[in-house]
């Protein structure tokens, strides 16, 4: 870490830190801390943090906003990094997923990935994706109600270029912490009907888990958690600006 800047040195230790954390969560229930991945949410890092932050190991971000994203891949055009954009899509921004985006995590309509599979064909790629989920049953949030995903997966089988890896829910933004491990067992009984009911649907992953959250999310069988402010700090603007519906709401305390 000597070589790091001061920055790069402290996010290295929080990167660190979220890991140890990871890999408790996953002793407490008998996991492998392989098991569960961990994607860094770049949100409003700018792309000289994010310098630092390749120079201390990273190598995935994850945006919510697509311009965003696009011109820090463009800044960071000679890093090896992977970009996954984890926020809601407009069908008109779907070519520019096409053109740089490694994954999507917020499928939730047909029209979107006839969208999307459009563009990938005229760029040539192909495009891991993850089915979003409403798992609080809040009608601020995106995503398919549970019991429309099955159907859902199995209409997304002709999409020869969309690769459906998984499933992504958001939980409700609450201190209960039964409240929030309720709506990541919702997106794991997803998980297990759509198995049942299209058993050639390659849904393995589950994305779910945050940084007030993550620790439980693993718990309740998370493969992948997106963490942010644990890793680069507070953000300069509410959580609303990024997720609809929150008002004025911070993530909650860390478990």
């Amino acid at each position: 870490m000597s070589d790091l800047s001061a920055d790069g040195a402290l996010i290295a230790a929080n990167i660190e830190a979220v890991k140890q954390r990871m890999a408790a969560a996953c002793a407490r229930v008998g996991r492998a801390p392989e098991s569960v991945t961990l994607l860094p949410v770049t949100k409003t890092v700018p792309a000289e943090r994010l310098r630092a932050a390749y120079a201390a190991g990273l190598r995935q971000c994850g945006e919510n906003k697509v311009q965003e994203a696009r011109e820090k891949s463009e800044a960071l055009a000679d890093l090896d990094l992977s970009w996954s954009i984890i926020g809601h899509l407009q069908t008109n921004k779907a070519k520019y997923v096409a053109r740089f985006a490694d994954a999507f995590q917020a499928l939730d309509s047909l029209k979107l990935a006839e969208a999307l599979e459009r563009r990938l064909e005229i760029e040539g790629r192909t495009l891991d994706v993850f089915i979003q989920v409403n798992t609080s049953g809040e009608e601020s949030k995106f995503g398919l109600e549970p019991s429309a995903a099955a159907g859902f997966a199995r209409a997304l089988a002709p999409f020869e270029r969309l690769k459906v890896r998984g499933l992504m829910t958001l939980a409700i933004f609450s201190a209960e912490e039964a409240a929030v491990r309720a709506c990541f067992r919702r997106l794991r009984a997803v998980q297990t009907a759509i198995r049942e009911a299209a058993p050639g649907a390659r849904v393995d992953e589950l994305s779910m888990g945050m940084s007030g959250d993550f620790a439980w999310a693993i718990e309740e069988g998370a493969t992948l958690v997106r963490v942010g402010q644990a890793i680069f700090g507070p953000r300069p603007l509410p959580d609303d600006h990024y997720w609809p519906g929150l008002g004025s709401k911070r993530e909650k305390e860390t478990p």
